[in-house]
């Protein structure tokens, strides 16, 4: 605390100094337009959008009650109604749609005197069915929610009451912004709190967001600095600071503001210093805060978006055909008014009552109304809701399908969209991230170059191999080998792990058995085994530089992170004696600090020199064995790492994580972490803090991150810097002391490039290390513009990055890293499905481009035979000729595909990120761009920011109008997921950021598979069919009434009571359809998987063109036909009555309806069978029940005993049946002439290769029978009998 204190004095001279640079200002340096007795006022820049918090008990109590009039309380609530407003607001909300209002309207015209079909009261019964259905279905969502929101509001938390002089039990609900709010450990942080106070010395409070983001892994946050808080026991009466900070907003990473005390100094405010609602205190006995946002202000909730909705592609096709059916109703509708018009003016001599003063245009006008009252269910407005019902059931399935079970980490899919569930059939690319997506993200270091010298850590691969092998012993048929010097990457089945804890001893984040178990190369050891103080100048001996190189390297991978120590007792543990700071190591003699004029400074702990030899091995050399000592001494180190299991290191990605205990292997171990220092054990030297100046963390524009620290052994302050190899590679340069020798760097940085193409190529992440020493001026100039860029609250990241620039300036290199990131496990299987399926597969991902290329090959994205473009340019004009002269080639590769080209050869294209910049800049480039990728089988492009995977997405999608689908696991796959048409967020190790996001949400990529090839293909399948169904059994109903118009004069009268033409769609046919579009099933699941081009020939089909549209339309025309005049010619001449022959009509329609779908289904369960026989023996029990019952319920006629009457007679049955018969036969004969003579490829191909399979097999068992028993023929191996045989297991 004492060094914060200077640092804040320091900071305020230089404020004092350059008033204008920084945000730290005393009362009398403050900006001329803030004042402090002014609630409104703010820095410059802010303008209005902030927000001031002052304390509940305290002296600003004006102050505060005029701000907590604007601010909203703690309390939570997602319902939309309230008992009182539910009938009002749902009615509101459910007449937003223009179904409703369609059915509002045609219930409103039928009380029109001059336009009335039917009676008032039935034409509302539609509207009120559908009202009501779905009111139900948002009251019991809504009731869900509101037991959600009473849970929450009715946690407890500690809050200080200023009457009562201490922290009482307060509800969440009544927790308001400005209370003190007391926290202890594992206790869920109520709202967003500023950190006043710690029970930790340091000031740092430990939070897992696993709540809020998915991350295990332990966050970091400081209490205010600067104020003395920490200092002495925080009590709220002596608190009596401002805070201005800016309004909520949703993002997650970022807070701004000041907090002045009364005598005017000001502290900035970050987002270190604030605790998010629904995170957990962990490994903290006790904090205290003020909460400055408070219920659905706070970030949490602002973040809680909810289902996700977008529209389907089937849907917006359904708008298309349901404005055809309305374009069909008013042909209908002006054909009867016109007819109408024309038989009254012909009229004479008339027997009924008719209207004489209405002229015939008259009449004609209302008929036309009357029509569309008549013909009112043309409209498949019903279909909207039957739509949403399905949907819903076709999610419950998906939800509880047991193969996208994950049973390791206990998840299952989820669905958040709930409305795009047929896009999953329809899938025409898809883009994947691949770190944590194609791959584990579980990273396993694997080998290193430092000092331009390789260790290939061949022990550490053999201990790799054999957990592959021991892992995989289940799977036969997968690869389970690991090679680190090969060029394919293993797959691997998903390890078990436990559910989060973290207080196991021996857990960790990104920490599993395999990544702690580091086995040191023997080589590497060898030479640390006479260790010295790690900074050794480059300008003495070669061997004195190359242990420099390997001791900084080792300290840089311990030290350069941001990882969390912790232990099972909740404390960061405690260095062992003896521990000697910064300070005090100055003190130390020369021989014992490593004196840089000490020539050769190599050390052990006990301060005997011991000469190590260099390692003379070249490119390519095998390393030869080492001797005993070296054994032994990795067993002495692996003995003391055994003492340091109960140390639980928690990392913010598993790159870092892998490099801790890659260190931690070779006795470079972290045990310790506070806010200002680090306690590592350092081999050679023992336990030292390291005082840790400044952390400047990892952001995707420098796509590096550095530590400042001040060296335990030297006193010297060094920068320490890892990050991607394009990056680092450029900013090292000679070192100081090495400018004698510039050649033998530049030997050091080719043998390293060369390392790093080799690492690629063998599908290894890389990462460079390197370091800076700078001089006590040097440093304090630039710590003096950095405390400005911290402090400052207006452009505070764009000055941290420039004050980052500068500071990472002329590094020295030290070394590589080689981590493997395993594939998960059948990644190869899922994307050559895929691909047969039709699906174009393009990967992309911040990774090298031979990293890429490799893990292309090992999963199957490429074939060791395909033909690979590769686009990189220095230019924009390079970049449009390349790409030009690319389309050229592909072109011409297309006409001559006929002649000789290879079998099975197959174009991908390899793009780099800055010529996919460019080639998404000009429109020329973005075309060139198109038709070559139109022609690739893969994309890969490599080095491609968040940014540019968006763009890639937008631009495929909207200029090639196809169908996307993008995957991802980190946040920098967020965009990507929100621009596709479907967004798959994975659920792996880089938090809950994409998940949140995603319409769809698995834990394996794998999963793909299943639920693109099977319930995409599905539920296509079975809404496009339902939707066809939908209009035709509408079609098809409506003109039965349409040709009785051609017997009545066109006046709109029907033949049937109103009660059974209303019930007819609403009850009686409405339910069958729901169980098609939910439970049908036209190709089993295992024969979707197995042949995945039956995906490709269901979007072939197009079920949802419009030429299958007209074709259902004119079936529904026909059938329609058959149903009305079979019956009219069979009773022609007869005395039966109007409803007499309505009762014929009716019911045969009705079965042909049912019948039809029996057709049209691919699964007929009993439960199919139910629903059908239950809605034609609805329909008949009710128009028996209704002509027995009913006399005066559909004026003016009188149904009473038609339909008993005419279902005594033998006549009836033979009509329906001759009718059902004549309408159903076409389709029928129809049906199997094109299952006949169109079987689709996929059918064939894949039943001929395996009829083929049994033959082979078949003759190969006959053979060897033959060679071994005797040589007469054996009566099973006839081929016809075999074909015969197969053929009936596969065909189908």
């Amino acid at each position: 605390m004492e060094r914060l204190q200077r640092v804040q004095r320091r900071c305020r001279q230089l404020l004092a100094q350059e008033p204008d640079q920084g945000s730290y200002s005393t009362q009398n340096n403050r900006h001329t337009n803030s004042h402090p007795e002014d609630p409104h006022s703010a820095p410059q820049g802010w303008g209005e959008k902030r927000r001031i918090v002052v304390a509940r008990h305290g002296p600003r109590q004006q102050e505060l009650k005029d701000l907590s009039k604007v601010y909203k309380g703690n309390a939570i609530r997602t319902t939309k109604y309230s008992i009182l407003t539910f009938i009002p607001l749902n009615l509101f909300q459910q007449f937003h749609r223009v179904a409703n209002l369609y059915f509002l309207f045609l219930a409103l015209l039928n009380w029109v005197p001059a336009v009335e079909a039917f009676q008032k009261e039935i034409t509302m019964i539609p509207l009120l069915v559908v009202l009501a259905v779905i009111a139900v279905k948002d009251a019991v969502e809504d009731y869900r929610r509101y037991l959600f929101d009473k849970n929450i509001n009715g946690k407890v938390a500690q809050v200080y009451c200023g009457k009562k002089r201490a922290y009482t039990e307060k509800y969440w609900k009544d927790v308001h912004v400005g209370d003190f709010v007391r926290l202890h450990c594992d206790d869920i942080i109520p709202a967003d709190i500023l950190l006043l106070y710690s029970s930790d010395p340091r000031g740092i409070c430990y939070i897992e967001t696993a709540n809020l983001d998915g991350e295990t892994n332990l966050k970091q946050r400081q209490v205010v600095p600067g104020l003395h808080l920490q200092e002495r026991v925080f009590s709220p009466e002596s608190f009596h600071s401002r805070i201005e900070c800016e309004n909520p907003n949703n993002d997650l990473g970022r807070f701004r503001g000041f907090m002045e005390q009364p005598s005017g100094a000001r502290a900035g405010l970050h987002n270190n210093n604030l605790l998010l609602r629904s995170c957990t205190v962990r490994n903290t006995e006790t904090v205290v805060g003020i909460v400055v946002y408070a219920g659905h202000e706070t970030k949490a909730m602002m973040n809680n978006s909810g289902p996700r909705y977008k529209w389907s592609r089937l849907e917006r096709r359904l708008n298309v055909d349901v404005l055809w059916c309305v374009f069909l109703l008013i042909i209908m509708c002006l054909t009867a008014a016109i007819g109408h018009g024309l038989w009254l003016k012909k009229l004479q001599n008339a027997v009924f009552l008719t209207e004489e003063d209405t002229s015939p245009a008259l009449a004609a006008f209302y008929v036309f109304w009357t029509m569309v009252i008549v013909l009112q269910v043309l409209i498949p407005i019903s279909l909207y809701v039957s739509i949403e019902i399905v949907k819903l059931g076709q999610i419950y399935f998906i939800q509880n399908d047991l193969f996208l079970y994950n049973p390791h980490t206990h998840g299952r899919i989820q669905c958040r969209a709930l409305n795009i569930t047929e896009n999953l059939g329809q899938v025409q690319y898809l883009f994947s991230d691949k770190t944590g997506t194609l791959t584990e993200n579980k990273m396993v270091f694997c080998r290193c170059s430092i000092y331009g010298i390789e260790y290939p850590h061949v022990e550490n691969a053999r201990r790799l191999k054999m957990y592959e092998e021991e892992k995989s012993e289940p799977l036969s048929r997968r690869s389970s080998g690991i090679n680190c010097q090969s060029a394919c990457l293993p797959t691997v089945p998903a390890e078990s792990e436990e559910p989060s804890n973290h207080f196991l001893p021996s857990a960790g984040a990104f920490s599993n058995q395999m990544v702690k178990e580091v086995t040191p190369d023997p080589e590497l050891m060898k030479k640390l085994s006479g260790l010295c103080p790690p900074t050794l100048p480059l300008g003495g001996s070669s061997p004195s530089r190359e242990l420099a190189c390997v001791t900084d390297f080792f300290l840089a991978l311990a030290v350069c992170n941001t990882v969390v120590v912790s232990s099972p007792s909740h404390a960061v543990p405690e260095a062992q004696a003896p521990v000697k700071s910064g300070d005090e190591t100055k003190k130390m003699p020369p021989q014992m600090r490593g004196n840089p004029g000490c020539s050769d400074g190599v050390f052990t702990q006990n301060t005997f020199k011991v000469s190590v030899p260099v390692c003379q091995t070249t490119e390519g050399s095998i390393v030869e064995p080492v001797e005993d000592e070296a054994v032994n001494m990795i067993r002495e180190g692996a003995s003391e790492n055994h003492t340091d299991d109960e140390l639980r290191y928690e990392a913010e990605s598993p790159d870092e994580a892998a490099l801790v205990h890659a260190a931690r292997a070779y006795r470079c171990t972290l045990r310790g972490r506070s806010t200002d220092g680090l306690t590592v054990n350092m081999p050679g030297v023992g336990t030292r803090v390291v005082q840790l100046l400044h952390t400047l963390p990892f952001d995707s524009n420098r796509k590096r991150m550095s530590v400042v620290v001040r060296h335990p052994v030297t006193g010297q302050v060094v920068v320490y810097t890892k990050g991607a190899d394009s990056v680092i590679m450029d900013l090292a340069e000679t070192p100081k002391g090495a400018e004698q020798a510039p050649e033998s760097y530049s030997h050091i940085r080719e043998r390293t490039q060369k390392h790093l193409d080799s690492y690629a190529r063998e599908g290894l992440r890389t990462l460079c290390i390197a370091k800076k020493v700078m001089e006590e001026e040097e440093y304090e100039a630039w710590r003096r513009k950095h405390l400005l860029a911290e402090s400052s609250i207006e452009n505070r990241e764009e000055l941290l990055l420039d004050s980052a620039q500068r500071l990472e300036t002329n590094l020295t290199l030290l070394g590589t890293t080689g981590i493997l990131d395993r594939l998960q496990e059948e990644v190869p299987e899922t994307i050559e499905c895929l691909q047969r399926a039709g699906i174009k597969v393009w990967v992309l991902t911040g990774d090298k481009q031979e990293t890429a290329i490799n893990i292309a090959y090992a999963c199957k994205l490429l074939r060791p035979h395909d033909q690979l473009l590769t686009a990189n340019c220095d230019s924009k004009e390079a970049c449009v000729a390349l790409l030009e002269e690319l389309r050229g080639e592909v072109e011409g590769r297309e006409e001559s595909t006929s002649a000789k080209t290879p079998q099975g050869s197959d174009l991908g294209l390899v793009i780099d990120g800055r010529t996919l910049d460019w080639a998404l800049q000009e429109e020329e480039a973005k075309s060139c761009f198109l038709e070559v990728t139109k022609s690739c089988k893969a994309v890969i492009c490599c080095r491609s920011t968040p940014l540019q995977k968006s763009q890639v997405v937008r631009l495929v999608r909207d200029r090639l109008r196809v169908m996307t689908l993008a995957v991802g696991d980190g946040a920098n796959d967020v965009s990507m997921i929100q621009v596709a048409d479907v967004g798959v967020g994975i659920s792996g190790q880089e938090g809950m950021q994409a998940v949140m996001s995603s319409d769809f949400a698995i834990s394996r990529f794998k999963h793909l598979s299943r639920l693109l090839l099977v319930h995409g293909h599905w539920c296509y399948s079975r809404l496009a069919n339902m939707i066809l169904y939908f209009i035709y059994k509408n079609v098809m109903f409506v003109n039965l009434l349409f040709w009785y118009q051609f017997f009545c004069g066109f006046s709109g009268s029907v033949m049937t009571n109103s009660w059974v033409l209303i019930f007819f769609n609403l009850f009686f046919t409405s339910v069958p359809p729901l169980i098609y579009g939910v439970l049908d099933k036209d190709m089993p699941a295992d024969r979707l998987m197995r042949w995945p081009e039956l995906y490709r020939s269901l979007q072939a089909s197009q079920a949802d063109s419009s030429c299958v549209f007209w074709l259902t339309v004119l079936d529904a025309f026909y059938q329609s036909l058959v149903c009305f005049f079979v019956p009219y010619f069979a009773y022609a001449g007869s005395d039966i009555g109007l409803l007499s022959l309505g009762s014929p009509i009716n019911a045969s329609a009705l079965l042909v309806t049912l019948l039809h779908q029996v057709l049209e289904s691919h699964t007929l369960t009993w439960i199919h069978v139910g629903v059908l026989v239950l809605s034609a023996g609805s329909y008949f029990g009710f128009v028996l029940i209704f002509s027995v019952c009913c006399v005066t319920c559909s004026p003016p006629t009188s149904p009473l005993g038609v339909e008993g009457l005419q279902m005594s007679h033998p006549l009836f049955y033979v009509v329906c049946a001759l009718t059902i018969v004549t309408a159903l036969l076409p389709r029928l004969l129809v049906r199997a002439l094109d299952n006949t003579r169109h079987m689709s490829p996929p059918r064939q191909g894949p039943a001929g290769d395996q009829v083929e399979a049994v033959r082979g097999h078949r003759r190969m068992w006959c053979r060897s029978l033959k060679l071994s028993m005797t040589a007469r023929q054996q009566p099973g191996c006839d081929d016809h009998l075999t074909l015969e045989h197969s053929t009936e297991s596969v065909i189908f």
